[in-house]
């Protein structure tokens, strides 16, 4: 089975203005580069705006035959707080909001209705075999307890026929007690384990890096490993993920890679790092996720492990 690399958006700040060759700046032109050099990517604007089936078809038309989506869950769907006019209009007046114009606790009605249009907007992702699975990455305050258990189950149920993505972002849910049960709880349910490579802080909101799976797919996503930037109070996703991993850093993804590709139908790794750094041998600015994922593709090719090539 070849590993499929990729990143978590195309359309991030440090892509748009330092990876993409100049010319290359509208919608559709972006999307298509982007899949002349990776056969995969995450959706990561549907985690702030429910999409819609006009964005879907779109997305299927400007990329070629056997390049697959990963769509991030919309926020609420994950159990995040959301501005009111991050729901789409119509929507709004069923709200209940903050001080803030935060929707803290939508009601149940409401959170089912987003879960509708959010595979309303997805299906043409699906008719076109593009579709792979919905990422559910659970806010670090939402820890391992029946409620949390319960509440998977729950959107399980809505997501009835489509991958489901898990990813956790507090510790408690991969304790030496808690691994082995919730690793079987995916496996039943039945959704697949997200793996990640994050700083290595004994924080709370910080998931450990445990290689495993819950079903016949790998999914790994690189946060980077910035320490400095994770737990700074008032600071922002692009702070956090801020960094650039090194060649030995990637070169230790090798060997579990290629475990995993001799075992599982599917492998998916994607790069979350949102950042810009200066390349060493040029002096120039980059983009970090495109860079680093194409120096993963680069030590796996020279490793032996088999990748997808993008055409």
């Amino acid at each position: 089975m070849s590993v499929r690399v990729g990143t978590c958006s195309w359309a991030d700040d440090s892509l748009s203005k330092l990876w993409y060759p100049p010319g290359v700046s509208s919608a559709d032109d972006r999307l298509r580069f982007y899949a002349d050099h990776f056969d995969t990517v995450e959706v990561n604007s549907s985690y702030y705006a429910l999409p819609t089936e006009a964005m879907a078809i779109a997305w299927a038309e400007r990329t070629p035959p056997g390049f697959v989506f990963h769509v991030k869950a919309f926020g609420m769907m994950t159990r995040h707080p959301v501005k009111v006019e991050q729901l789409p209009p119509d929507l709004r007046s069923q709200a209940e909001f903050d001080h803030r114009g935060r929707v803290q606790h939508p009601s149940h009605e409401l959170r089912e209705e987003v879960f509708r249009r959010f595979r309303r907007a997805i299906e043409p992702l699906r008719l076109a075999g593009k579709l792979g699975g919905v990422l559910m990455q659970l806010p670090p305050y939402v820890v391992y307890k029946p409620q949390s258990i319960a509440y998977l189950e729950w959107a399980r149920e809505q997501l009835d026929g489509l991958h489901m993505l898990v990813e956790f972002r507090h510790r408690s849910w991969l304790t030496d007690d808690a691994l082995r049960p919730v690793l079987s709880f995916l496996e039943e349910l039945p959704a697949t384990y997200v793996m990640v490579d994050a700083p290595r802080l004994a924080a709370d909101n910080v998931a450990p890096t445990v290689i495993a799976r819950t079903s016949d797919t790998a999914y790994l996503r690189l946060h980077g490993r910035n320490k400095a930037t994770w737990n700074v109070r008032g600071g922002s996703a692009s702070e956090r993920f801020d960094y650039l991993y090194d060649r030995d850093e990637l070169a230790e993804w090798v060997a579990p890679l290629r475990e995993l590709a001799g075992s599982a139908a599917d492998v998916w790794v994607m790069f979350n790092n949102n950042g810009r750094s200066t390349d060493v041998s040029s002096g120039r600015e980059i983009a970090q996720a495109p860079a680093n994922a194409l120096e993963l593709l680069d030590l796996l090719k020279d490793a032996g492990v088999p990748v997808a090539a993008a055409r």
